[in-house]
């Protein structure tokens, strides 16, 4: 879950969804809630645990994002879960987890990607682009 910026986003995308946020530490769960609160979505449900075992008797999802914990396990745990016509999406910045992404494209199929990031910063009098950690994300649809 982290700070519950998908959850919270995909909330206020969509007014009448839920969203359920997972995550194994106590102080991102209570930055996912306050910032659910003050972002307008306190109906963001969270679950103190770890993916897969903290998915059962979860109802099956629309839509799945998994930002951390990525292993082969949540992923066909995911990919299961889903109802016909979902949609799961997993982001990787390391080199462990981009292998377990494109292990799944090859796999399973769907869309994979990597976005970056840059932006203006001083060099001296001048500027220049300083980029981020570039992300590779896979989306799969159901």
């Amino acid at each position: 879950c982290g700070c519950g910026s998908v959850s919270v986003e995909w909330m206020r995308a969509a007014p009448d969804a839920l969203a359920t946020g997972i995550d194994i530490r106590p102080e991102r769960l209570e930055m996912a809630r306050i910032n659910a609160v003050q972002l307008g979505t306190p109906r963001l449900s969270l679950i103190a645990g770890r993916a897969p075992d903290a998915l059962e008797n979860l109802p099956s999802p629309d839509a799945v994002f998994i930002g951390g914990g990525l292993s082969d396990t949540v992923i066909a745990t995911a990919h299961t879960a889903l109802r016909p016509g979902g949609r799961l999406v997993a982001n990787a910045v390391t080199l462990e987890s981009e292998t377990i992404l494109a292990q799944a494209h090859a796999a399973r199929g769907g869309e994979l990607i990597r976005l970056s990031v840059a932006r203006a910063e001083a060099v001296g009098p001048y500027r220049g682009w300083r980029t981020g950690m570039p992300v590779t994300q896979w989306s799969l649809m159901i």
